[in-house]
């Protein structure tokens, strides 16, 4: 008979990837121990920049074969822009440098988060930093950041038009978590320009790496427009890019996470992260 295949999973919670403002900043991990050195997925958790945590991530990826951390960060109440992404930004260079160490590849990494997590991480993943968007958090300074694929389940893509398509009841949500994101309304002194740089459509560019989006057509909370606008900066460029409309979805539906989407997610990190580079 064949050797039993193993398919546990091995986790390591709470490691700490970064100290800012006096406090750990921490992440978990969780490894299919049937693969050896899988591609990485960090997830971006969700909740208004002001609420959620790294607790309890949708570990599909995992029981495909890849590893999976998810990352904690300042939230709005603690910190304003650019404080979160400063953070992500040093859990992917900390998980860059960490990779053999850990168990997983250091050149195959995706990013993927819903709703302001999804906003986080396509901001991070197509992005190419620079001093504003990298900040100095972190002990890795000299790690490459960046990501190979980029998942954004219904988030914020362009913070300077979101209020303007949103529903009234969006605009009850929206309007004081991005006031507290942002430091103020859009009106104020140096907030849109805040606004601008933490809005990934404005700094889609022809290196940015591929994107897969999953929006609600009945989302209330964040418009389906936000994510047309990122896939056509996208496909402007030429870059590979897909989004894919859920008719009877709403925000943070189950559904999202049901096998269809999954297999969908699934398809798109096999092609991006699982295909060998071209001789």
């Amino acid at each position: 008979m064949p050797p039993e295949i193993v398919t546990t999973i091995t986790e390591q919670k709470a490691l700490p990837y970064a100290c800012v403002d006096g406090g750990e900043l921490l992440l978990d991990l969780y490894l299919p121990d049937w693969v050896e050195e899988p591609p990485l997925v960090i997830w971006i958790h969700g909740g208004a920049w002001q609420f959620g945590s790294r607790a309890d991530p949708p570990l599909g990826p995992v029981a495909a074969g890849y590893a999976l951390a998810s990352v904690d960060f300042r939230q709005a109440g603690t910190a304003g822009f650019p404080a979160q992404i400063h953070d992500i930004r040093a859990a992917i260079r900390f998980l860059r440098a960490q990779a053999r160490a850990l168990g997983f590849r250091a050149d195959r990494f995706a990013i993927w988060g819903a709703s302001s997590g999804g906003h986080l991480a396509a901001l991070a993943g197509v992005s190419r930093g620079g001093a504003e968007l990298e900040g100095r958090v972190g002990e890795h300074p000299g790690e490459d950041s960046s990501v190979q694929a980029v998942i954004d389940f219904f988030g914020p893509a362009d913070l300077l038009t979101i209020l303007d398509q949103s529903t009234p009841h969006g605009l009850d949500v929206r309007v004081p978590a991005l006031e507290r994101l942002l430091g103020g309304a859009l009106d104020e002194p140096g907030v849109r320009r805040r606004a601008r740089l933490a809005s990934p459509v404005h700094h889609v560019h022809a290196g940015a790496p591929p994107l897969l989006i999953l929006h609600g057509v009945q989302d209330k909370q964040v418009p389906i427009n936000q994510s047309i606008e990122l896939d056509l900066a996208y496909r402007q460029l030429g870059l590979d890019s897909r989004l894919v409309f859920l008719p009877d979805a709403g925000h943070m539906d189950g559904v999202y996470y049901d096998t269809g989407c999954m297999e969908i997610v699934m398809d798109f990190l096999d092609r991006v992260l699982k295909a060998e580079p071209a001789a």
